[in-house]
């Protein structure tokens, strides 16, 4: 009964608002089966769907209802429901009679905004500085733009943090864009890495929410913020945290295709997460989400190892119109200091050439392709000079962007080194290490004299002890046995 609905819905809604949690439970009935599939077809029913249309039918009661009260007539509404069903009946004709959706049509609602897309072109609302003034008190904005100032200082002095870098970027879009939102838990406190700090305490609690402990409940609330104009953010203090959320993120990943490209979700989800030598955070803390997510369609996955990748790539994906991730590095967020193109955005497709071999070495045949993303980049750049002692030198490519995949930066790498090397931060069975190695032999076979070496996490959970992490974690040394292995055929 729709009034008794309106009636119970509005109780229920005024009780959460003013005392506390409640439970509306409506009783209906069930027409159909679950599916196809469910056996309630087979079962014979036709009495009882006769009691039921004529008892249990919401819009048989509503009718009844309005005739009775004289708030139509049988005439009119005869009338209206003749109405009604031509205009069914011509939307029926209308989806019959028109022609299945072209094969191209898949790809295209991947994501709503195109992999190559420049963010730096996407202007901001006309309206965001006057909405600011009249939602952000003076002395709220003094003590921002005094934040937002200290940030950037720390940048041209070249110390910055990877935590920083991202709170700054969050700062300038809230303020650039105010239908940016913000979710964390410990929010008012700036979580672990101070990401979300500031946020409620400049921009209020219906823009910036202090979160319960439940990532499916803040993610889902971000979905329906993204269906409805907002573009949310959601800080998960640990990646990991996020399989709470994973039926949200996959609902996030499909939102664009399943509306046929009607409704976009421009969802950000960053987190520090991944697993670095010596991290010490038992295995509930260490597992490679980064992979799990990889399987959802839809998604925009980034990392990045450093304050520039981050500050950049934040920036870029709250302006993208579709659900993004960014994975940081989970002991590199206040380890590691550097400095930001403030104000630019970076592509959200894109690798990046951190170190390239010298000729010398590529002439030689001694040089390989390294990839590798978090903390393997910090592992990486710490082994170089091993490397290089031992004659051997590598193009080290960050791997900024996760999905889409940047081959042609690999591709243009191994056209020199004709050898690679992943340093992986996730399992051995459906790893991102694995993904990659199969594309690259798909895709560049003919550039390689030998099988891609993976680097990648052993398939057993992540030790506490460090002592026994090393049989699972690969590190720095591993990678520098691996190069001169490739190097010399020893594989």
């Amino acid at each position: 009964n729709a009034k008794d609905v309106i009636k119970g819905g509005r109780a229920a809604v005024n009780y959460v608002r003013n005392t506390g949690p409640a439970i509306l439970q409506v009783h209906t009935y069930r027409f159909n089966g679950h599916s196809p599939a469910d056996p309630e077809h087979e079962r014979g029913r036709k009495d009882e769907k006769k009691w039921a249309r004529k008892e249990q039918d919401p819009i048989k009661i509503f009718e009844d209802d309005v005739v009775k009260r004289g708030v139509i007539t049988e005439e009119e509404l005869a009338e209206a429901k003749k109405a009604v069903q031509k205009q069914v009946k011509e939307a029926v004709a209308f989806a019959e009679e028109s022609p299945m959706p072209p094969v191209e049509l898949a790809k295209e609602l991947e994501f709503p905004d195109a992999p190559d897309t420049d963010y730096n072109q996407r202007e901001g609302p006309a309206w965001a500085d006057d909405f600011n003034k009249k939602t952000i008190s003076p002395d709220k904005m003094e003590t921002i733009q005094a934040h937002i100032k200290a940030l950037r200082a720390k940048s041209d002095a070249g110390d910055l943090s990877i935590g920083d870098a991202i709170n700054l970027a969050i700062h300038e879009e809230m303020l650039r864009d105010p239908t940016t939102t913000m979710h964390a838990e410990d929010l008012q406190a700036g979580s672990s890495y101070d990401i979300p700090k500031l946020t409620q305490q400049t921009y209020g609690q219906i823009r910036a929410a202090d979160e319960i402990i439940d990532e499916g409940h803040f993610i889902g609330k971000a979905l329906g913020e993204g269906m409805n104009g907002y573009r949310p953010i959601v800080e998960l203090m640990n990646t990991n945290f996020g399989i709470y959320g994973m039926a949200e993120i996959s609902s996030a990943g499909n939102t664009f295709a399943t509306t046929g490209g009607k409704f976009d979700m421009p969802m950000t989800i960053i987190g520090a997460g991944g697993t670095a030598p010596n991290q010490s955070l038992g295995a509930e803390h260490s597992q490679p989400f980064h992979a799990y997510v990889m399987g959802i369609p839809g998604l925009k996955i980034g990392t990045a190892a450093s304050p520039a990748a981050a500050y950049g790539i934040t920036k870029s994906m709250i302006r993208d119109d579709g659900p993004t991730f960014l994975f940081a590095p989970v002991k590199m967020m206040k380890e590691a200091r550097g400095s930001v193109d403030l104000g630019r955005c970076l592509p959200l497709n894109r690798a990046e050439l951190l170190h390239k071999a010298s000729d010398e070495a590529v002439k030689n045949g001694k040089a390989v392709t390294v990839l590798t993303y978090l903390h393997g980049v910090k592992e990486a750049q710490n082994s170089l000079q091993a490397i290089n002692d031992e004659g051997l030198d590598i193009d080290l490519i960050e791997l900024r962007s996760l999905k889409p995949l940047d081959l042609p930066t690999i591709a243009s790498s191994l056209s020199r080194t004709h050898k690679v090397v992943i340093l992986d931060e996730s399992t051995y069975s459906g790893g991102v290490g694995a993904t990659i190695s199969a594309i690259i032999s798909e895709s560049l076979f003919d550039s390689l004299d030998a099988p891609v070496k993976r680097l990648c996490m052993d398939d057993a959970p992540v030790p506490y002890a460090s002592s026994m992490e090393k049989a699972v974690v690969k590190r720095g040394e591993d990678l520098e046995v691996a190069v001169a292995e490739i190097v010399m055929k020893r594989y």
